[in-house]
């Protein structure tokens, strides 16, 4: 599994996690910022790199969207992402060691690392 990050900003000043309802059932779906990974070697399968936030203080943080305009807004129209059932999403980054997802987080703009230009160029550096 490749983890890579969006950026060293995020906001998060809503309730504390203990009082939030669950977002999203289980067996919802979430909009997850991903790219694809491709290996060097043409033999292994492409893979999948979640992208995470960083914290302030340097731990990564799991984010996910219900909605893809959510996703959109907090992360620009550039940004890849994939859909997933959320259950195997919370389990795969608990598995990982990565805590609890963070539900439609508020990014701070700068935040955004793709861009069309960034699209474009990564999809040529894979060919």
């Amino acid at each position: 599994m490749v983890f890579s990050r969006i950026s060293e900003f995020s906001r998060d000043d809503g309730p504390a996690p203990e009082r939030r309802k669950p977002p999203v059932a289980p067996d919802g779906r979430l909009f997850v910022p991903a790219h694809p990974r491709y290996p060097s070697d043409p033999e292994v399968r492409p893979g999948i790199g979640f992208e995470l936030l960083r914290l302030p203080g340097g731990d990564l943080m799991p984010v996910a969207f219900t909605e893809l305009d959510r996703l959109v807004r907090a992360l620009g129209e550039a940004q890849p992402w994939i859909v997933v059932r959320a259950g195997w999403y919370a389990e795969l980054m608990m598995s990982n060691g990565l805590g609890r997802l963070h539900i439609d987080p508020e990014v701070a703009p700068e935040a955004r690392s793709w861009t069309p230009d960034a699209v474009r160029a990564y999809a040529e550096a894979v060919r």
